[in-house]
């Protein structure tokens, strides 16, 4: 009998990744977005968990803007921590497996090589306050959940979404013929969302539990990333380097955000493939 898998916000970019992928290793798998089941309603996820009776549970949905959880820091907190309360909730009354995405703003940027799930965390804002807290209630309420954070996340879905990504972001401003400035002192690790997802469920699997780490594996200024962009791309825009002073923004963003995929290695997953060949493939997958 094949595992039964749900997946919430299912429409993201990571969200439809997990669905194919799971999919592809034949689970029996259902997904919402929040338009479909709205997970801040602790009802509405006891009623769907208890309907599905799932195996295990990814939550992909999230309130990821930055800037805007400033102004309105309750509706960061309502979705990425006291959703993530309801879900894990839901899990232990069912015994099912949570897997929850966290991010790299759970740290506040000020170390010299990449984040480590053991070093200490320090958010700067409302979303990386947000999202440390739904770390902590998954925590709290289960006694093996799985906790994956993630950086940068892009993929094909996001040709999709309201919000796109970087890349698409990237694409837009190039169509406008002017120069493009991107900052240069602020560095992360893209991940490529087909293979966080595969990953994600390759940790899943091996039945790990626990914060694991799941970055591009290239730590990259945006700088240097807009430019392998355009190179992917076949795009030769004005580029220019700016810096923290010049572009200021409500949010308060870590210098240094990288992660280090090394624990999930040692559990025996594959490395993240290289930036490059992670645009790569998302060139290919947009044509399509």
């Amino acid at each position: 009998m094949s595992r039964k898998a749900l997946v919430f916000g299912s429409a993201g970019q990571l969200g439809v990744e997990l669905m194919r992928e799971l999919k592809t290793r034949g689970y029996e798998v259902a997904g919402w977005d929040r338009d479909e089941v709205d997970i801040t309603d602790g009802d509405a996820v006891e009623r769907t968990l208890a309907e599905h009776d799932p195996q295990v549970v990814y939550n992909a949905a999230a309130y990821n803007q930055v800037d805007v959880a400033e102004q309105e820091p309750q509706a960061a907190f309502l979705v990425n921590a006291l959703a993530v309360r309801n879900l894990a909730l839901g899990c232990r009354q069912i015994d099912a497996r949570l897997v929850h995405y966290s991010t790299d703003y759970v740290f506040d940027g000020q170390a010299d090589r990449p984040y480590t799930e053991d070093d200490p965390t320090h958010p700067l804002g409302a979303y990386g306050v947000s999202k440390l807290a739904g770390e902590l209630y998954a925590q709290a309420y289960l006694d093996r959940p799985l906790i994956v954070r993630t950086s940068g996340v892009f993929g094909p879905g996001g040709l999709a979404t309201a919000r796109g990504n970087f890349v698409e972001l990237m694409l837009r401003v190039a169509q406008a013929g002017q120069p493009i400035r991107v900052v240069e002192d602020h560095s992360a690790s893209p991940a490529f969302a087909p293979w966080l997802a595969s990953r994600s469920v390759d940790l899943e699997e091996r039945r790990l539990a626990g914060v694991f780490h799941v970055g591009g594996g290239t730590p990259i200024t945006w700088f240097e990333y807009a430019r392998l962009i355009f190179e992917a791309a076949g795009l030769h825009p004005e580029l220019q380097a700016t810096n923290e002073r010049e572009y200021r923004t409500a949010a308060r963003r870590p210098k240094y955000s990288a992660l280090s995929n090394a624990k999930m290695e040692r559990a025996g997953v594959a490395p993240m493939p290289s930036l490059n060949q992670a645009l790569e493939m998302y060139f290919k997958l947009r044509k399509k």
